[in-house]
């Protein structure tokens, strides 16, 4: 298991991906466990197992499909990731985050991602939909961090603003 992920690793993931659909997405979704179905609704759809594509991370989690489908959804070019992983499962914050990192080198413009969130709000219940605008790196406070090692300048700045990273 390697600490850093390359651009190299990243561009041979991304150009696997492109040998094996002609579809050019703008918009990426992540899906959690919750919402796997989603993933069924895509039309004209090629799906692609994480475990054919190179350096990909591959998810020990029940219910994690562990597949891309990339096709049209609602009139939309779309990538979904069906399935992640997370730092729990003994991987490297670069690891967890190459996926990301090769949807903005196949040219993903929006990205939405789902989970299993919780909240303090006495109100919420089980299964109600909430955006989220803001989080707390718990994680990345504790030294683990994905901006760790060689920043990748093709891929951006080493520090992004993150006063807008929620839309």
């Amino acid at each position: 298991m390697t600490t850093f992920v390359t651009l190299e690793q990243i561009d041979q993931a991304a150009d696997a991906i492109r040998t094996q659909t002609s579809y050019k997405p703008r918009v990426g979704i992540i899906l959690g466990s919750g919402l796997n179905d989603l993933a069924d609704s895509v039309q004209k759809a090629d799906t692609i197992p994480y475990n054919d594509l190179p350096n990909w991370p591959r998810s020990t989690v029940f219910g994690h499909a562990g597949r891309l489908v990339i096709g049209e959804l609602e009139g939309q070019s779309v990538l979904i990731m069906q399935g992640r992983v997370h730092f729990y499962e003994g991987y490297s914050m670069s690891q967890v985050t190459l996926p990301v990192r090769v949807m903005l080198r196949l040219g993903i413009e929006m990205m939405f991602v789902t989970n299993a969130a919780g909240g303090v709000n006495p109100e919420f219940v089980p299964g109600d939909v909430m955006l989220i605008t803001d989080n707390l790196n718990m994680v990345g406070m504790t030294g683990n961090n994905p901006l760790m090692g060689p920043n990748i300048d093709e891929l951006g700045p080493r520090f992004p603003d993150m006063s807008r990273s929620y839309d």
